[in-house]
């Protein structure tokens, strides 16, 4: 038995949690945030028979792509607190997910 725990853009879980259980797989689902950008973020927490695990990674893989957006920074100009603030375009990118597959001692279903 694995656990599958899947962190991915809050606009791709809707997407990835019906695709998973279209396939008839459980899901768990824990909103989060992220750290570099501050934005939404959701885990995703699959139990699973270890030959389905690459199956479960296959149906993330496919909705969460990469994707460039940009991102306005406001920026000092003057190098103090009291100088103008311009903002800057820059392009990042989101998308994608982290997932983690660990193994699971005991699973107990009540």
């Amino acid at each position: 038995m694995k656990l599958i725990i899947a962190i991915v853009q809050d606009e791709d879980s809707t997407d990835v949690i019906e695709a998973l259980t279209e396939e008839n797989y459980r899901v768990t689902k824990l909103a989060t945030t992220g750290g570099f950008l501050k934005s939404g973020n959701t885990t995703l927490m699959v139990g699973i028979e270890e030959e389905k695990v690459q199956s479960v990674i296959n149906v993330v893989k496919e909705i969460c792509k990469k994707r460039k957006e940009i991102l306005v920074t406001p920026t000092t100009l003057g190098g103090s607190e009291g100088g103008y603030m311009q903002q800057y375009p820059v392009q990042i990118s989101v998308g994608g997910a982290t997932i983690f597959v660990l193994d699971v001692d005991q699973f107990i279903k009540i």
